[in-house]
Formats: structure tokens, sequence, C-alpha cells
């Protein structure tokens, strides 16, 4: 039978795929647009499914606020190259995504990749399965996060690549800001010194002991030189202890008691942290390729 332009406009506006794709999905059967949108979506998953050992270490951080200003979400999503996260339907599934999260009762990601995606009958997984058959790469829901906070929300963006919430007691929407933006930039590992994992504190205290035995001083002198860096470790680790970026001279704890505001938690996400990364030698690639030709 004869498959009309207007049908295969109507089938990429609903799948996203190619204009010759949807044709032969619109041949196979018989230009009945429902059984070929069914037809897709169960290639698509099949494409999807295929693609999932693929490394995701790209992509986006998205983040919501309430109107309220106590409370928000963040979420990362990853892809497999930076070209992708600029895609205009990958961002939009981001950001649907952390307006999504911000009403979720709970921080379980596998409840959440099983709830429904936006007002669509089909859940927030087949969704991502589907955008991976349109775009052609490897894309994940990797982590997200709901804030909530007695006075108000900082929150700071850096480019699509760091996100940054901090729960506030007390001061004002401009200390707020520069907080988050403090923290994206100082990467603190926690709020102050009785928040730092024990097991890594004596990680550290253990390097610290070695090298300063190295030294041959006496074990008193030791002990002096192993304290001063523990304390140096943790004003480095600890967002409290650590000198505000716009003011050196002043720590963050003295900036905020002097406001008389206080950190309640904070949340910082950055694109593929943690994530190995297939390293590719683009010039070897192609002295590999000459030599078997």
């Amino acid at each position: 039978m004869s498959i009309t332009a207007a049908q295969v406009k109507e089938l990429r506006s609903r799948t996203g795929s190619g204009m010759m794709e949807c044709k032969k999905a619109l041949v196979e059967s018989n230009g009945d647009i429902e059984a070929a949108v069914e037809s897709m979506r169960k290639k698509g998953m099949a494409k999807a499914d295929k693609k999932a050992e693929r490394i995701a270490a790209e992509g986006l951080v998205s983040m919501h606020l309430a109107e309220s200003g106590l409370s928000g979400a963040m979420i990362e999503v990853n892809c497999e190259t930076d070209f992708v996260s600029l895609n205009e339907d990958f961002q939009a599934f981001a950001t649907g995504l952390s307006q999504q999260a911000l009403g979720c009762n709970d921080e379980d990601l596998a409840a959440f990749m099983a709830s429904n995606y936006a007002q669509e009958s089909l859940s927030v997984d087949d969704k991502r399965r589907e955008l991976i058959a349109s775009i052609g790469e490897n894309i994940s829901v990797r982590r997200f996060i709901k804030v909530s906070a007695p006075s108000r929300i900082g929150h700071y963006q850096h480019g699509k690549s760091i996100g940054v919430l901090v729960a506030m007691e007390g001061g004002d929407d401009v200390l707020a800001k520069d907080i988050a933006m403090h923290i994206a930039a100082s990467r603190p590992l926690c709020v102050d010194e009785s928040d730092v994992p024990s097991d890594e504190l004596e990680k550290e205290r253990r390097i610290f002991i070695a090298q300063a035995e190295e030294s041959g001083k006496p074990q008193h002198i030791i002990e002096k030189m192993v304290s001063g860096r523990v304390r140096k470790y943790l004003q480095e680790v600890t967002l409290l202890g650590q000198p505000f970026i716009k003011d050196s001279d002043v720590t963050v704890g003295k900036l905020l008691e002097k406001s008389g505001a206080s950190v309640v938690s904070f949340v910082r996400y950055q694109v593929g942290e943690g994530i190995d990364k297939k390293v590719e030698d683009f010039a070897a690639e192609v002295q590999a390729q000459v030599a078997n030709a």
C-alpha cells in the first residue's frame, strides 16, 4: 500500500525516529500507525538493552527548586558523549526528571525509574530506553536527591556539569548562593569535623604517621607533626574550616557565624565523578588502521 508523507510525519513526531525507519515500520504494519508505534517501541527497547553495557560518563546535572524555596531536587543523567548532552530531547528528559524527583517521598532510584514518567503512560525507565533508541547512545539515570531546609535552599549550577544544593538555617539568599558557589569550587567533604568519616580520618592519620616517621625525629615530635597535619587536613576537607573563596582571610565557619547562619547539609554532584571513563587515543587508533591496511 502507499504510505503518505503525513503518516511518516506523525510517526516521527511520536517516536523521534528517522524518516526511513518510520516509513519502513508503516510499510510493515500496512499503514497502521498504532501498530507501527508499538513495533518501533519494541525494537527500541531491544536496541537499548544492547547499549546498556556501554560506558555513559558524560551528561548533565539538573536541579529544580520548590516555589517555597525550602526544598530542592537534583539529578544526574548520563550519556556517552558530550555532544549528546547538548541534545534538546536529552536535556528536556533531565529537566523533567529533576522536577519529578522533587515530588518523590524517598530517594530509591529503582522505585523512581519504575514510576510513571510525567503524564505519559510509560515508566521513567521506558522513556529512557525510548530516548536511547532515538538518540543512539546509552543513557542512564545515575542518582538523584531531595534536600529540605528550615530557612532556605542555596543552589548553584556551574554549566551543566556541577550542581550544588545547600540546606541553610538563617542568613539570606545572597549568602546561601555564595556558600553554594564555594562548595562547587572547593569540594568540601562534609560540613564540619564531626561529619568526617572515621575510616577516612584514620587512613589519613596512618599516612601522616608513616611520613613523619621517615624524618627520624623523636616520638614526641612525630606526634606533634601528625597532630598538626591532621588539623590541617580537617580544615581542608570541611566546609566550615575552608577559607572562603571570595575572601581567603576568613573561613566559611566565621562567615556563617558573623551572619548568624549555619549550614545543615549540602550535596555536590559532578557529572561522571567516580566513573571509569574509556580513554581513547585517536592518533594510535589511526596508526593501527593504517598498519592493518
